[in-house]
Formats: structure tokens, sequence, C-alpha cells
């Protein structure tokens, strides 16, 4: 049964088509991956199959009594609540049924007796919803659901006010498996999880028994969830059966066939273009010169395939350090409250160091505390001689209103136009990407743009905090050669081992430091 159809959508930004003439059709229990290249329109779609915006022209069509939840890259929480308030809110309608039958047993004593069983069928109705919902055991559920995705390291009476962008969006996320909806729309929610948490978020998935559509640029999750894959690629939207490995092996497969067809088409128009030029003014020959160009007016031309820019990334190296880079001793990380025991420890030239360990317990505030972003609680940092670093922050401001190009302009006003352009086209952006403001940019085409600035300066230091959330596979893979030419030292924040496992020389666990039960 089609819980989800979509028909004929078309969709654009200006002149810059996004979707063109696209149809999707999603059924009960399917579990969709939606995939494409940064900015191709997969966020775009979302919003639209989901209301947030209009197409401008075809339909979307939801079944009858469907429920759908959707986790994209922008949703907010209410300021003043508690990450337990939010969570509670998944159950709203079972709350509004509970005070509804309570309300029924006060008008009880006040009615005569027909209206009075009436009242009670009523109740014992709703008494059945309740119980059948599971609804007096929400606080287990809460906590179960919560514990595998790691809020109760954070503390579920915790203001939302205080968290990080990554510990609210697992607050989201949280939620919305607790709603259960008939479709799930995620939209790259293994972004802010550690590898517990995206494990246990894979196995809940994989036993969804209602449908979901997902994004996600994480391909050994997608391939382990979706048994469906649907690529955005040139405004068109096409289905494939599989996983994600599936639809790549059938792509490359599609794309060589249409390549090598074109090639043939190609050399049969030129021999039909030389024939008709050598032949068309020769009484004798023109019948057969102008036979061969209706064949070649009839001929259905085959497009060659587009490709879209790929990004280069070379980190320029700077001269050499001291031995040692950083040297903390007694360094103690927090804010209100310490998230470690006293750190000593020291960063050596040349080791490429990746820090892991689950949410919550200080790997970003570790970064921010070694640059002197925030201070430290206790302890002292160094830095050594002639050190040069670059930072990659995990969040951007969303409310960014500079172009890319001025946003690069800006760090570097001795720059011309051209030099400009040709930096972020390098990085993989089009004309439209570097013109439109940062706030309108996809997820992966703001974190190139944010790219380009380290690119554009020598470094011996690399600072780079979950450098891979958003960017498409074919950024990520270039983004890890850079990294592992890198000349330099490194410290990298990821949740995603097997990009880091090629040139990672040390792995720092957070767990065997923090002051939190774990």
């Amino acid at each position: 049964m089609s819980v989800l159809t979509v028909k004929n959508v078309t969709h654009g930004f200006g002149a810059r088509s996004i979707l063109e003439d696209v149809s999707f059709r999603l059924l009960k229990g399917e579990h969709v991956a939606l995939v494409g290249a940064n900015g191709e329109g997969k966020s775009t779609f979302l919003n639209i199959i989901t209301g947030k915006l209009m197409p401008d022209e075809g339909k979307v069509e939801w079944s009858n009594r469907v429920t759908a939840g959707y986790l994209d890259q922008h949703s907010v929480l209410e300021p003043g609540t508690t990450i337990r308030d939010n969570l509670r809110l998944a159950f709203n309608h079972l709350f509004e049924l509970e005070t509804e039958m309570l309300g029924i047993y006060e008008k009880v004593a006040e009615v005569d007796e027909a209206e009075m069983t009436r009242l009670m069928e009523d109740a014992a109705e709703i008494q059945n919803i309740l119980d059948s919902s599971g609804f007096y055991t929400l606080d287990s559920k809460i906590e179960e659901v919560a514990q595998g995705l790691g809020l109760s390291d954070i503390g579920l009476d915790r203001k939302v006010d205080e968290l990080s962008g990554g510990q609210r969006t697992k607050v989201l996320l949280t939620k919305l498996l607790l709603e259960n909806p008939t479709i799930l729309i995620l939209d790259e929610p293994t972004n802010y999880l550690d590898e517990n948490h995206i494990e246990w978020l894979k196995r809940y998935l994989q036993n969804y028994e209602n449908a979901f559509i997902l994004v996600s640029h994480d391909i050994p999750f997608l391939n382990e969830v979706c048994n469906l894959v649907y690529h955005v690629e040139n405004c068109e939207l096409t289905r494939y059966v599989g996983n994600y490995d599936d639809f790549k092996r059938i792509y490359e497969q599609q794309k060589r066939q249409q390549e090598q067809a074109y090639e043939r088409q190609q050399k049969e128009i030129d021999k039909l273009e030389d024939f008709i030029a050598r032949n068309k003014a020769r009484v004798a020959t023109t019948g057969m010169a102008k036979s061969r160009q209706k064949q070649l007016d009839k001929m259905d031309i085959i497009e060659k395939t587009h490709e879209k820019p790929k990004p280069i990334f070379n980190f320029k190296p700077y001269k050499a350090p001291s031995r040692f880079l950083i040297e903390a001793e007694d360094l103690v990380i927090g804010y209100d409250e310490p998230l470690t025991s006293p750190l000593t420890f020291k960063l050596e030239r040349g080791q490429k160091v990746a820090i892991c360990g689950v949410n919550g317990l200080g790997k970003s505030t570790l970064l921010k505390t070694l640059l002197g972003i925030i201070p430290s609680l206790g302890g002292k940092v160094e830095f050594g001689e002639n050190v040069k670093y670059g930072y990659f922050e995990q969040e951007d401001s969303r409310d960014n209103s500079n172009t890319a190009l001025e946003e690069i302009w800006n760090l570097y006003p001795s720059m011309n136009n051209h030099e400009v352009r040709t930096a972020l086209a390098k990085c993989g952006l089009t004309t439209e990407h570097i013109t439109s403001p940062m706030k309108v940019l996809s997820g992966g085409e703001n974190a190139k743009v944010r790219l380009c600035k380290i690119l554009m300066e020598e470094l011996n230091l690399l600072i780079l905090d979950e450098p891979t959330n958003h960017l498409d596979p074919e950024a990520k893979d270039e983004l890890e050669k850079a990294i592992r030419e890198f000349k330099g030292t490194v410290v990298l924040v990821c949740h995603e081992p097997y990009f880091y496992q090629s040139f990672v020389t040390d792995v720092w666990n957070v767990e065997d430091w923090t002051t939190k039960v774990i």
C-alpha cells in the first residue's frame, strides 16, 4: 500500500533548477535511502514532501491517517524546557486522552444513569487505548531510548538552552523515535552520534516496522539499514533496488554504458556529417547526401554525461614547528563543572590523533580549551614555537547572510574576484553556490566553504571537529586523502573510524579521562 505519492514535482530557486518532473512512491514498510551529491536537492525534496516548501509544479499526496515525523538540519527546541519535557511531548496525544478521562470521572457524579453509562464506556475506551499504548510505562520507555542515543549521559533534567547543536539534534531524534510515526524522515541523523549510538540507531532502524526516508553520507550505515535507494542527480530522481553498494554498482555500470553509447554515436555523426559535406554539392551524389541528412535529423541524440565539479583538497604546509606543538599540564576542561580529571599530555610533531568517545564527554570542549576559545577550569596549555594552526569548527552560524564569495574575500581582501572563485571551485562549488548566502547552502556546501578558508592558509597543525558531517562521499574521500598526505600534525574529532583509520597514529578516548559515569 502506498503511504506517500509524489507526482511530477518541479521546483527551483531563482534561475537554478533543483527538481524537474520528479515522481516518487513510498510503500508501507519500505526503508529508503535518498542519496546524491551536496546541493543536488535532497533536503529540498524532503521539505516539499513534508509541506515546508510548495513545489512550483506537481503535487504530493499522503494516505489517510498517515503520521510523519521529520528530523531536518534546522529543527529547533522550545527555550526554557528540559530534555525530559521535550521527550514527553512525543506522547502529548496520550496525556490529552488521560486528561479527558479524568474529566469524565469528575462528571459522573453529576449526570443521570443513562449519561453515566455512556461516559463510563468512553472512559473505558480511553483506558484501553492508554493501556495498549504503554502509557503507564512511558517514563521507562523514554529512559530506554534516551539511554540508547546517549541523552542519559547529559541528564534528562538539563535545560535545552545549555545544549550544544549536536546535543539538541539528539533530543529531537529521540523524541521522533518515541513518536513512532508511520513515516520517519531523517536528514543526516548520524552527524552528532558517536559509534555506540550509531550502532544503537542502526539496530533500531533495521527493526523499524514502518517506512522511513533517510538522507545520510555515512555509507556503512546506509548499507545496513536501507533496501531501496533514490538517487537525486541533474534534477532527476531515479529508483534502485538494494542497498547503497548495489546502487553504486548499477549506477557506474549505466554511466559507462551511456558514455560508450555517446562515443559510438559521435563517431556515427562525424561520419554522416563528413559524407554530407563531401557529397551535397555534386549532382551525382546529392541525393545520397540528402538521405544522410534526413538520417542525421531523425537521430535521437544521446547527451554527454554531465560531470559535477569534484573537490580537490590540498593543505598547504608551513615551516616545521618545535618538537612539541601543544603541552597540557593538569588541564581540567568543562563549563560550570569539570568534565575531566586533570589531563597531562604532549602533542608531538607529525602525530595524527583521532579523539573518540561517547558524546557529551567534552571532545569539542577539549579542542576549544586547547585553542583558548573557552577558559580551562584548571591547569595550563602551552603552544610550542612556530605553530600555525587551522581550526574547523563543528557548527556554523545559521544566520550568516554573507555569500560564499564574501566569506573568503573578507578573510583575504587582497585576492581578486577570479582568485576567490577559483579557490571555491577547487572545493567543488559551482557559480550558484558561490553567489548564494551561507545560510541557504546545504550542510555539505557550507562545510566546503569553511574548509576552503583553511586550505588557503599555510599550516603545520590541523584541528578538525567533525569535518565529515554533511560531506558527500566524494568530498569525504578527497578530505581523507588530503589529511593523509598532509605533512603536519592533526587533531581530529570524528565519529567515523573508517574515515580516519588510514592515517591516524594515535587514538585518544575521552572516556578514559571523564569524571562522568558512563
